[in-house]
């Protein structure tokens, strides 16, 4: 008789996805939706990729911790990840911030988003959580963070990036002996510690953390009674385990997820207008750094029932074209050049148009004779004919919200204003 393999860890785990925050630093894009509900990539949104690598992993139970402006999110939910069935033994709740505790408590901080659900998590019956971040792009399996938890007796394993240790100023970084056990937790330190071994490079906490639910039940309960506490796994309990207990760093090159295409791990915090629009453009390169056609690692999603991308006209000047481009379904590319940009679902450019390291989100239509440069155009944005952005910096911040960089973040309000403002 054949042995049966080893059960995966991940068939024991949850996800518990943390997905309220505002998302101020994305400005406008999160006035009517939540960061994690932002789009990305020509057709996901970027709550997609924590949800796919726990699926990929082997999890089958998850559970997604909404609070602000979560409408849009919560529809993408039941519209794209409808298929968890009960009697698979497989969930996915959404459990937006609604009182359950207090009639005057809505989520004080990301471990109270966990505390005030412990019931429902005690109901999936499940032996580690593991507790994700909504809001990075990144493939990681983590089954591999998982084995290395359970191989180290951790009370907490953090999966971290290794990153320069002159970049490493802006996040938390872990303090870790030659066992990667974490010594100490610096947030945003003037002077980052490196690695040992490997003293240029220090390691940055990605928000990923995995835990025994029963330590951390008892943990939450605690936290929850103490008063001084911000119920945050960042500032509170980690620091407080690192002190008391055992934590582990969990190298993310470990457990990357890289296609043959890929050279190097990549994850993103797209939080920033910048960051956002770099990270999308990026994917326009020959050989991007994110391989989102890597089949054995999908990134499921909400796909719409559209007919397929159209380019229409060709004549000199007036040519329906795309060079190093994503175009998505239901556009139509008429008599316009399409170059090194993004075009979701159902955008429409229209004839002697440019588009040039452009992101444009669902629906967006361009009107004829415009020319758009380094810009992200919000859902549904219509461009009137001859509009120039990305050529004259005063002009575009004089309309439009432009980054430091020169990104120019464009809405349909921002073109109503204008629209007022010229007559």
């Amino acid at each position: 008789m054949n042995k049966r393999a080893p059960m995966r860890l991940t068939n024991q785990a949850m996800a518990f996805v943390l997905a309220g925050g505002r998302g101020s630093r994305l400005k406008e894009l999160t006035n009517t939706r939540a960061k994690p509900a932002v789009y990305f990539g020509g057709k996901s949104r970027i709550i997609d990729f924590a949800l796919s690598n726990a699926l990929n992993s082997g999890i089958r139970k998850m559970a997604i911790a909404t609070q602000y402006k979560a409408h849009s999110l919560i529809r993408h939910i039941q519209r794209g990840w409808n298929f968890f069935r009960e009697e698979r033994n497989e969930y996915l709740d959404i459990l937006p911030a609604s009182q359950r505790v207090d009639e005057h408590k809505w989520y004080l901080g990301t471990a109270d988003a966990v505390t005030q659900n412990i019931d429902i998590v005690d109901s999936y019956d499940i032996k580690y959580v593991i507790i994700l971040a909504g809001d990075h792009v990144y493939k990681m399996d983590y089954e591999i963070m998982l084995r290395q938890h359970v191989e180290t007796c951790a009370d907490v394993t953090i999966g971290c990036l290794t990153v320069p240790r002159a970049e490493a100023t802006a996040f938390g970084v872990m303090h870790v002996d030659e066992n990667l056990r974490i010594t100490d937790f610096l947030e945003k330190p003037a002077d980052p510690p490196g690695i040992p071994g490997d003293e240029g490079n220090s390691l940055a906490s990605m928000g990923i953390y995995v835990f025994d639910w029963a330590f951390l039940r008892d943990l939450l309960i605690r936290d929850a009674e103490d008063p001084n506490s911000s119920h945050d796994f960042g500032h509170d309990l980690i620091p407080a385990i690192v002190k008391n207990g055992k934590a582990m760093a969990h190298r993310f090159a470990d457990s990357c997820v890289m296609s043959g295409l890929e050279t190097e791990p990549y994850w993103r915090d797209v939080g920033t207008i910048d960051a956002f629009w770099q990270a999308n453009i990026d994917l326009t390169d020959f050989v991007p750094k994110l391989d989102l056609y890597d089949r054995e690692w999908p990134i499921w999603t909400y796909s719409q029932i559209v007919p397929p991308a159209k380019f229409v006209h060709d004549n000199d000047g007036r040519r329906g074209m795309a060079v190093s481009s994503l175009v998505s379904g239901d556009c139509i590319v008429s008599g316009s050049e399409i170059r090194n940009s993004l075009l979701f679902t159902g955008c429409r450019t229209h004839s002697y148009s440019m588009l040039s390291h452009v992101v444009a989100l669902p629906q967006v239509t361009v009107g004829r004779n415009s020319d758009l440069r380094n810009c992200v155009l919000d859902r549904g944005v219509f461009i009137p004919d001859g509009l120039v952005i990305g050529r004259e910096p005063d002009e575009d911040a004089r309309w439009f919200r432009r980054s430091d960089a020169g990104i120019v973040l464009v809405t349909q309000d921002m073109l109503d204003a204008r629209a007022r403002a010229l007559g």
